[in-house]
């Protein structure tokens, strides 16, 4: 089942590039008692993930986060590796934390998997962006098979206000 507006966030947990190598993160700790922005790609280093989606959330953060956004983050099913290297190659920053979801579980939880197996690319995440406060999702969009528009930076920024 699907998440949906107004339900709490799946409790669960990510992986992330530290300092000192790979770090888990759990949603508690992401989403607890904090306004966040949430996207989903399909993939690291695909071509609209790397070419739209993950640069307009960086070129945006300062403006999502003007409007009382705590963090911005990019939830992928890829490893912590695959993520890290996006993220240097997008130059993140401290803009965008980069979230593993390396074997889809938190995605399954969310009921957001993608069976991507006939581009050879197994089960992924689907294309989406929420605005989640204090763990509850206060805005969903989730993008039809193929598009890119509603869970855009752009578009999240105007949820924002």
């Amino acid at each position: 089942m699907t998440i949906a507006v107004g339900q709490r966030v799946p409790s669960g947990k990510f992986t992330i590039m530290g300092a000192n190598g790979p770090e888990p993160l759990t949603s508690e700790a992401l989403f607890g008692g904090k306004t966040v922005v949430l996207f989903s790609v399909p993939g690291a280093f695909t071509p609209t993930c790397s070419a739209k989606h993950l640069p307009g959330f960086v070129q945006q953060a300062d403006a999502i986060k003007a409007k009382g956004v705590d963090t911005v983050a990019c939830l992928a099913v890829n490893d912590v590796f695959v993520m890290g290297a996006w993220g240097k190659a997008g130059n993140v920053g401290d803009k965008v934390v980069m979230l593993a979801d390396g074997n889809g579980e938190y995605t399954r939880a969310l009921g957001l998997e993608l069976d991507a197996t006939g581009f050879g690319m197994g089960t992924r995440g689907k294309r989406f962006s929420m605005i989640v406060k204090d763990g509850k999702v206060t805005h969903l969009n989730i993008e039809p098979p193929g598009q890119f528009g509603v869970s855009s930076a752009e578009s999240t920024l105007a949820q924002l206000g």
